[in-house]
């Protein structure tokens, strides 16, 4: 059963265990995999492919036809729901799109900022057992926003060699370029190193197992990739007008994702967190996936009792949780004072599975404490910032005095002689 604590009680590093560390071994087997990968190309994604998923592949690019034919197996009304969400999750991220600016002074001086596209993405889906067309969506929709010209995603077969139809449907729907069977670390070091088959891109994103996430750690740097993400976390902040079942079920929404994933109530109500704890005991068993449910509730779930709406806020803002719900009547009045999440879900009737699917913002998120400090995936994942500047002689000329001697204080007379010798007599 769920545990009842008070916030006044508890030290922060007792909210929440977030090691984000690999286990030595994974981090070693991890390394031999990458470097394997780096070495053969695609023999070694092959042979992965049938070490790790059973499945016997004649080649490693999803072709055109199971493109048409995974199309052609997706009920017409589940495609409209992936159109319809993809619309939502344009228009949200179009918002995003940033626009050059330049800034032009009297005396000759050009100064401004441009943004450039990357040019190669890889996407990680999660695949295999499981099918995450909502993962294609919101990865690949904010890159092709960005103007990324060449997105290539990397998912696991299953054991007949085939992808899940409603994965091959989401990349037909977000526009990616090429897919590709491979899976686990071996995917993401074929992704950072290229092989044969798999080009090499400039951004690793998507979500993934420990081994995954090891791997884009490991390959940062060659590479940039969007985040290092933990289990999934939800926190649902809630006053006793809320139904203990409804805040129930949204927690139960994230511990059926993992053993480990977080489930937190924070509340000002002691009869809330009283019904909810039993509510979670009634829900539990109902769930296909009970025993993920209960091992993440029981080990890693809190209900955590504040004496005010206020404390229940700074609980939030010192968790920093992935995914943030606000269940009370006026939500809006309490926005302005959260500083750290990922993602907020406002009033009663916005359930954080409504973001996972459907409603726009993205559900790649930060975790581990870590939106105390960054963002979701967004359109600025995938551009690059350059800065420019112009001036002419006369503007240098006004300046380059206070240039040379800024450099000669660092000791860097290089600097200072670059300057200076625009302006030495016979110089042009």
């Amino acid at each position: 059963m769920i545990r009842l604590y008070e916030f006044d009680a508890l030290r922060p590093e007792e909210i929440l265990n977030r090691d984000l560390r690999a286990e030595h071994d994974v981090e070693q087997a991890v390394k031999a995999i990458l470097e394997d990968v780096r070495v053969r190309g695609d023999a070694a994604l092959l042979e992965y492919a049938k070490k790790f998923d059973g499945a016997s592949l004649d080649g490693l690019q999803v072709s055109e036809a199971e493109m048409q034919a995974a199309l052609d197996k997706t009920d017409s009304d589940f495609l409209q729901t992936l159109q319809q969400a993809a619309e939502n999750i344009r228009a949200f991220h179009s918002r995003q799109i940033h626009r050059d600016f330049v800034i032009s002074k009297e005396n000759g001086v050009v100064l401004g900022q441009k943004y450039t596209p990357i040019e190669k993405a890889g996407v990680y889906v999660p695949g295999g057992t499981a099918s995450y067309p909502s993962t294609v969506l919101m990865d690949v929709i904010p890159a092709k926003l960005a103007g990324v010209s060449e997105i290539v995603m990397v998912t696991p077969p299953s054991k007949d060699g085939s992808i899940a139809p409603a994965i091959l449907a989401a990349a037909k729907v977000a526009g990616v370029t090429k897919i590709f069977k491979t899976g686990g670390a071996q995917a993401v070091a074929a992704l950072a190193y290229g092989t044969q088959s798999v080009p090499k891109v400039d951004k690793i994103v998507g979500p993934g197992n420990i081994y995954v996430a090891t791997a884009k750690r490991l390959v940062f740097g060659l590479v940039d990739i969007d985040m290092i993400a933990g289990p999934s976390e939800i926190l649902v902040l809630a006053d006793g007008s809320c139904n203990p079942a409804w805040v129930a079920a949204d927690m139960l929404s994230q511990a059926e994702h993992d053993k480990l994933a977080s489930a937190v109530l924070v509340t000002d109500s002691r009869p809330l967190a009283l019904a909810v704890q039993q509510e979670l005991e009634v829900q539990i068993p109902k769930l296909d996936r009970a025993e993920i449910a209960r091992a993440s509730i029981d080990n890693n779930g809190k209900i955590i009792v504040t004496d005010s709406l206020k404390k229940a806020v700074e609980a939030a803002n010192l968790i920093a949780p992935e995914h943030l719900e606000v269940c009370v009547d006026d939500p809006f009045r309490l926005l302005g004072s959260i500083r750290n999440a990922g993602s907020i879900f406002l009033g009663k009737h916005a359930p954080e599975a409504l973001g996972d699917y459907f409603a726009g913002p993205n559900h790649t998120l930060p975790t581990s404490g870590t939106a105390r400090f960054s963002s979701p995936l967004s359109v600025d994942d995938f551009v690059k910032k350059s800065s420019f500047l112009y001036y002419t002689r006369e503007a240098l000329e006004d300046v380059y005095g206070r240039v040379s001697d800024f450099a000669r204080r660092e000791g860097l007379q290089g600097h200072a002689k670059s300057v200076e010798i625009r302006f030495e007599e016979g110089s042009k």
